[in-house]
């Protein structure tokens, strides 16, 4: 049975996996995480694994896709967050490997949409999926990820996106007051849409409410937002904004509602967009630990909130992707594919 290499390569971490090609869907077999700042180049990482890592126990892969942390133009990607400027044919010639695909970290997840399995979803909306239509997936996580999905006759075909660096667009007063309060706190000329809805985006909802009442008594929330801007490793606002709610936390009940706002009316507005009749996935880091919000009335209403076109983005279905490591998966699934 075939092997497959996997890759998930970003600023902080790369993870590279062994998987077999499997029946129904890929099977991990070994699985190694590198600090990615630890490596010139991401070639000499990739033969370590394959000679002096887990995978000198498997046999040599017949198939590679590397999920990379930036855009990919012509078999070739420069990392946001790291000096490495990878292409495809040297990488498959320094790692003896037959090819190599480079595909964004996030349009990968694409391809490992067909293969999902029950344990690795939650349903956030029922409806009734087109077959022929485009598909949609949406990840806030630090930023938030856009990509779509074309059915062709050969399977799915990934559409890169930089959908979540466009304008936010403000529904209500609160959301206006909030974009004007982000543009001057963090000197933007411009409020993108991944500023407000992303896991980041929520920490910072949080200080605009924290900042909006600072006449008021202590909140809880202020020690941690001030550690959390100052840049402190060790702080987690978005998390704690989650936590703080599920608490009963009125700020952060508000804070968790205006966010979840906006993720349901950006969902919405994309799937328009595309007409993405084929369904809807939620990724990033927040979809498994918000999972209740996302089901919430709370989103249902701003995603369902399109006036006369409220019945075209009404039967479409929102599922979950709760799978933490749905990247190196989905990056296998490609590499089996590309087997031929």
């Amino acid at each position: 049975m075939a092997t497959l290499l996997a890759g998930d390569i970003g600023g902080t971490k790369t993870l590279l996996s062994l998987y077999s090609a499997g029946g129904s869907h890929p099977e991990l077999l070994v699985q190694e995480r590198y600090a990615s700042a630890d490596w010139n180049d991401l070639g000499p990482m990739v033969v370590h694994f394959l000679q002096d890592g887990p995978g000198q126990e498997h046999p040599r892969p017949e198939a590679a896709c590397l999920a990379v942390a930036g855009p990919v133009q012509g078999g070739r990607a420069q990392l946001t967050n790291l000096p490495w400027l990878l292409d495809e044919a040297a990488l498959a010639q320094a790692c003896g490997l037959a090819s190599v695909e480079l595909v964004n970290d996030f349009a990968v997840l694409i391809y490992g949409l067909p293969h999902l399995q029950p344990p690795q979803l939650a349903q956030v909306r029922a409806g009734e999926v087109v077959g022929s239509a485009p598909l949609l997936v949406l990840g806030a996580g630090t930023g938030l990820g856009v990509a779509f999905g074309i059915p062709t006759a050969t399977g799915l075909q990934a559409v890169a996106s930089e959908a979540a660096h466009g304008e936010f667009a403000p529904r209500s007063a609160a959301e206006w007051e909030l974009r004007e309060w982000l543009r001057e706190d963090l000197g933007l000329d411009r409020v993108s849409i991944e500023r407000v809805v992303s896991g980041t985006g929520l920490g910072h909802v949080a200080r605009w409410l924290l900042a909006c009442r600072s006449g008021e008594a202590s909140h809880p929330l202020d020690s941690e937002a001030r550690r959390w801007e100052a840049g402190d490793s060790g702080a987690d606002l978005p998390a704690a904004v989650a936590g703080a709610a599920a608490g009963g936390d009125p700020l952060a009940r508000e804070a968790l509602d205006l966010w979840l706002g906006a993720y349901g009316a950006v969902a919405g507005d994309l799937a328009l967009a595309c007409l993405s009749r084929g369904g809807i996935w939620l990724a990033g880091g927040t979809a498994a630990k918000l999972l209740d919000g996302l089901r919430s009335r709370t989103f249902s209403q701003a995603f369902l909130a399109k006036g006369r076109l409220a019945s075209t983005v009404g039967g479409i279905p929102i599922r979950a992707i709760t799978d933490p490591a749905v990247g190196s998966f989905s990056a296998a699934c490609r590499a089996r594919a590309l087997l031929g």
